[in-house]
Protein backbone atom coordinates (compact mmCIF):
# COMPACT_ATOMS: atom_id res chain seq x y z
CA UNK A 1 0.00 0.00 0.00
CA UNK A 2 2.41 2.23 -1.05
CA UNK A 3 -0.08 4.94 -2.08
CA UNK A 4 -1.41 8.32 -0.89
CA UNK A 5 -4.19 8.13 2.20
CA UNK A 6 -6.78 9.56 -0.16
CA UNK A 7 -6.49 7.25 -2.98
CA UNK A 8 -6.44 4.31 -0.05
CA UNK A 9 -9.68 5.77 1.10
CA UNK A 10 -11.07 5.95 -2.25
CA UNK A 11 -10.31 2.39 -3.11
CA UNK A 12 -12.31 1.23 0.07
CA UNK A 13 -15.21 3.70 -0.72
CA UNK A 14 -15.05 1.79 -3.98
CA UNK A 15 -15.05 -1.48 -2.50
CA UNK A 16 -17.90 -0.83 -0.36
CA UNK A 17 -19.85 0.42 -3.03
CA UNK A 18 -19.26 -2.21 -5.26
CA UNK A 19 -20.19 -5.42 -2.95
CA UNK A 20 -23.33 -3.40 -1.95
CA UNK A 21 -24.20 -2.68 -5.77
CA UNK A 22 -23.73 -6.38 -7.11
CA UNK A 23 -24.32 -8.77 -4.70
CA UNK A 24 -27.76 -9.15 -5.53
CA UNK A 25 -26.24 -9.69 -8.99
CA UNK A 26 -24.18 -11.97 -8.06
CA UNK A 27 -26.83 -14.10 -6.80
CA UNK A 28 -29.09 -14.26 -9.26
CA UNK A 29 -26.52 -15.10 -11.73
CA UNK A 30 -24.94 -18.28 -9.42
CA UNK A 31 -21.54 -16.04 -9.61
CA UNK A 32 -19.31 -17.17 -6.57
CA UNK A 33 -17.24 -14.53 -4.76
CA UNK A 34 -13.25 -15.71 -3.80
CA UNK A 35 -11.09 -13.02 -2.83
CA UNK A 36 -7.02 -13.67 -2.51
CA UNK A 37 -5.57 -11.88 -0.40
CA UNK A 38 -5.09 -10.97 3.26
CA UNK A 39 -8.53 -9.59 3.31
CA UNK A 40 -8.93 -9.77 6.97
CA UNK A 41 -6.39 -6.77 7.49
CA UNK A 42 -8.90 -4.46 6.26
CA UNK A 43 -11.46 -2.37 8.13
CA UNK A 44 -13.69 -4.15 10.36
CA UNK A 45 -17.01 -2.63 7.86
CA UNK A 46 -15.48 -4.29 4.81
CA UNK A 47 -14.50 -7.28 6.30
CA UNK A 48 -17.56 -8.19 7.34
CA UNK A 49 -18.66 -7.15 3.82
CA UNK A 50 -16.73 -9.68 2.02
CA UNK A 51 -17.59 -12.38 4.93
CA UNK A 52 -21.03 -11.62 4.08
CA UNK A 53 -20.82 -11.70 0.39
CA UNK A 54 -18.70 -14.90 0.40
CA UNK A 55 -21.36 -16.93 2.00
CA UNK A 56 -23.88 -15.47 0.60
CA UNK A 57 -21.99 -16.78 -2.93
CA UNK A 58 -20.58 -19.82 -1.39
CA UNK A 59 -22.75 -22.47 -3.07
CA UNK A 60 -23.32 -20.63 -6.70
CA UNK A 61 -21.53 -22.69 -9.26
CA UNK A 62 -21.96 -20.84 -12.64
CA UNK A 63 -18.95 -18.77 -12.71
CA UNK A 64 -16.58 -17.88 -9.81
CA UNK A 65 -15.18 -14.16 -9.55
CA UNK A 66 -11.61 -14.09 -7.83
CA UNK A 67 -10.69 -10.56 -6.70
CA UNK A 68 -7.35 -9.41 -5.37
CA UNK A 69 -7.76 -8.05 -2.14
CA UNK A 70 -4.64 -6.56 -0.11
CA UNK A 71 -3.00 -9.40 -1.98
CA UNK A 72 0.73 -9.68 -2.39
CA UNK A 73 2.16 -13.06 -3.75
CA UNK A 74 4.86 -13.33 -0.94
CA UNK A 75 2.75 -12.46 1.69
CA UNK A 76 0.63 -15.47 0.27
CA UNK A 77 3.53 -17.75 0.17
CA UNK A 78 4.89 -16.93 4.07
CA UNK A 79 1.12 -17.61 5.38
CA UNK A 80 1.05 -20.72 2.96
CA UNK A 81 5.02 -21.94 4.06
CA UNK A 82 3.36 -21.36 7.70
CA UNK A 83 0.06 -23.31 7.51
CA UNK A 84 1.94 -26.22 5.95
CA UNK A 85 4.54 -25.94 8.68
CA UNK A 86 2.44 -26.34 10.85
CA UNK A 87 0.96 -29.90 9.39
CA UNK A 88 4.36 -31.15 9.45
CA UNK A 89 7.12 -31.00 6.65
CA UNK A 90 7.04 -28.32 4.21
CA UNK A 91 6.16 -29.65 0.86
CA UNK A 92 5.00 -27.83 -2.40
CA UNK A 93 1.43 -29.94 -2.04
CA UNK A 94 1.74 -28.52 1.38
CA UNK A 95 2.44 -25.26 0.22
CA UNK A 96 -0.61 -25.43 -3.23
CA UNK A 97 -2.34 -26.26 -0.61
CA UNK A 98 -3.11 -23.37 1.08
CA UNK A 99 -2.18 -20.87 -1.45
CA UNK A 100 -5.47 -18.05 -1.86
CA UNK A 101 -6.23 -19.96 -4.74
CA UNK A 102 -5.79 -23.69 -3.87
CA UNK A 103 -9.96 -23.90 -5.20
CA UNK A 104 -9.04 -22.40 -8.57
CA UNK A 105 -7.96 -23.73 -11.68
CA UNK A 106 -4.40 -23.92 -12.86
CA UNK A 107 -2.78 -20.17 -14.05
CA UNK A 108 -2.76 -20.66 -17.99
CA UNK A 109 -2.35 -17.25 -19.29
CA UNK A 110 -1.35 -13.91 -16.58
CA UNK A 111 -1.72 -10.51 -18.91
CA UNK A 112 -0.23 -7.88 -17.50
CA UNK A 113 -1.42 -4.11 -18.76
CA UNK A 114 0.41 -1.12 -18.52
CA UNK A 115 3.52 -1.73 -20.35
CA UNK A 116 5.10 -3.42 -17.57
CA UNK A 117 7.22 -6.74 -18.04
CA UNK A 118 7.21 -7.38 -14.54
CA UNK A 119 5.10 -9.76 -12.14
CA UNK A 120 4.98 -7.11 -9.61
CA UNK A 121 4.73 -9.51 -6.51
CA UNK A 122 1.45 -11.42 -8.32
CA UNK A 123 0.92 -14.96 -8.09
CA UNK A 124 4.45 -15.50 -8.26
CA UNK A 125 3.68 -19.48 -7.28
CA UNK A 126 0.75 -19.84 -9.69
CA UNK A 127 2.97 -18.73 -12.51
CA UNK A 128 5.43 -20.95 -12.86
CA UNK A 129 4.47 -22.44 -15.84
CA UNK A 130 1.46 -20.00 -16.89
CA UNK A 131 2.08 -17.99 -20.47
CA UNK A 132 2.72 -14.25 -19.94
CA UNK A 133 1.33 -12.03 -21.90
CA UNK A 134 2.20 -7.91 -22.16
CA UNK A 135 0.47 -4.92 -23.75
CA UNK A 136 1.10 -0.87 -22.89
CA UNK A 137 -2.91 -0.89 -22.91
CA UNK A 138 -3.86 0.74 -18.84
CA UNK A 139 -6.12 -1.90 -17.13
CA UNK A 140 -9.07 1.00 -17.53
CA UNK A 141 -8.53 1.10 -21.22
CA UNK A 142 -8.50 -3.07 -21.98
CA UNK A 143 -11.37 -4.16 -24.44
CA UNK A 144 -12.74 -7.04 -24.80
CA UNK A 145 -11.28 -6.83 -28.52
CA UNK A 146 -7.95 -6.64 -26.60
CA UNK A 147 -8.71 -9.58 -24.38
CA UNK A 148 -9.57 -11.61 -27.73
CA UNK A 149 -6.19 -10.75 -29.28
CA UNK A 150 -4.58 -12.18 -26.00
CA UNK A 151 -6.55 -15.46 -25.75
CA UNK A 152 -5.95 -15.47 -29.86
CA UNK A 153 -1.87 -15.23 -29.27
CA UNK A 154 -2.17 -17.09 -25.99
CA UNK A 155 -4.05 -20.74 -28.33
CA UNK A 156 -0.73 -20.29 -30.43
CA UNK A 157 1.46 -21.22 -27.90
CA UNK A 158 2.73 -24.75 -27.17
CA UNK A 159 2.37 -25.40 -23.62
CA UNK A 160 5.20 -27.61 -22.36
CA UNK A 161 5.05 -26.76 -18.60
CA UNK A 162 8.88 -26.73 -18.10
CA UNK A 163 9.43 -29.69 -20.35
CA UNK A 164 10.63 -29.16 -24.39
Amino acid sequence: WKRPEDEISDLMGLLRAFIKSDLDEFAANDVRLKIIGNYRALAPDIVDLIDNAIARTAHNSRTTLAVALNYGSQDELVRAATAAAAEGAITAEGIEAHLDTADLPPLDLLIRTSGEQRLSNFMLWQAAYAELWFTDTLWPDFTPAEFDTALAEFGKRERRYGGR
